[in-house]
C-alpha cells in the first residue's frame, strides 16, 4: 500500500555534510518533495517534505533516518491564525516560505491559506501580536 506524508527532518550538525536524504531513494525506493530546507554548515539543518512510497519501504526509510540520529516530526500540527489578535500587518508575508499569506490590495487585510502552510512555524516567531498558534 502506498503512504504519503509530510514531516520534518531535524539533522544534528554533525549530519548536515552527509548524503542522508538521497539513501531513501536509493535504498527504500522513497519519493520525495522538498517543501523547505534550511541547512547550514556546521549548524542544525530543518528539511520538510512530503515523502511517498510503499508503506514496508517507508517504515524502514524512516527507522533508517532515526538510527541515524535524525530527529523526525510529523506534520499533523496546524498552524492556525486566532482571528482576534491579527492586526494585519503583513510580517507573515515576507517571512513565509511556502507563500500560505497574501495581502488583498484593496483592503489591506492579510488572508492565511492554511493549505498552503507546511507548518515551517516561521511566522509564529515573526507575528507581533502573537496570532499566529500552533495546534497539535
Amino acid at each position: 500500500m502506498a503512504v504519503s506524508k509530510r514531516i520534518v527532518l531535524h539533522f544534528p550538525k554533525r549530519l548536515v555534510d552527509r548524503p542522508i536524504v538521497s539513501r531513501l531513494i536509493k535504498d527504500y525506493d522513497l519519493e520525495f518533495n522538498i517543501l523547505k530546507a534550511l541547512v547550514t554548515p556546521e549548524e542544525e539543518g530543518l528539511l520538510v517534505l512530503e515523502l511517498s512510497g510503499e508503506q514496508t519501504e517507508y517504515d524502514k526509510g524512516i527507522r533508517y533516518l532515526t538510527e541515524t540520529g535524525v530527529k523526525i516530526q510529523s506534520l499533523s500540527q496546524d498552524v492556525l491564525r486566532n482571528e482576534e489578535r491579527c492586526t494585519h500587518c503583513g510580517a507573515c508575508i515576507t517571512i513565509c516560505p511556502s507563500d500560505a499569506f497574501e495581502l488583498d490590495p484593496l483592503t489591506r487585510q492579510v488572508a492565511f491559506y492554511n493549505e498552503k502552510c507546511v507548518a515551517c512555524v516561521l511566522c509564529i516567531k515573526a507575528c507581533p501580536p502573537r496570532a499566529m498558534e500552533v495546534h497539535f
